[in-house]
């Protein structure tokens, strides 16, 4: 069952943003859609600022909305996988124009992503 089974939503917006907002689900989104399966370890290291528990966090709340597969070996040490689903890759051009309209208007005003604090 979707975790957004029982919430309420007033639009279509919202229900998306809920689903992939946040500081980090765009950007294992991202790195999912354009590099491929990834085990944890590499999406950790794609992303110095992230702990280890919002990682775990973000990645069973995608797993939970379907956007996100976690496949599981059985061998030891344990191997886990995440690829995008169906409905995941779906983000992908959402993501791209959310990608190409930051990088337009970083330039034309001017900003400098070196610059930016940790966030």
């Amino acid at each position: 069952m979707s975790r957004m089974q029982d919430k309420i939503f007033n639009c279509e917006k919202e229900l998306t943003l809920s689903v992939i907002g946040g500081k980090w689900k765009m950007l294992i989104l991202w790195h999912l859609g354009k590099e491929g399966t990834k085990r944890f370890g590499e999406l950790k290291a794609l992303m110095p600022g992230i702990t280890q528990r919002m990682l775990v966090n973000q990645l069973r709340e995608l797993e939970e909305d379907l956007i996100v597969d976690r496949k599981v070996y059985p061998v030891v040490p344990p191997k886990v996988e995440y690829t995008l689903t169906e409905q995941g890759r779906s983000l992908m051009p959402i993501l791209d124009a959310m990608y190409k309209w930051g990088k337009n208007y970083m330039e034309t005003a001017g900003l400098n992503p070196k610059k930016e604090s940790n966030n």
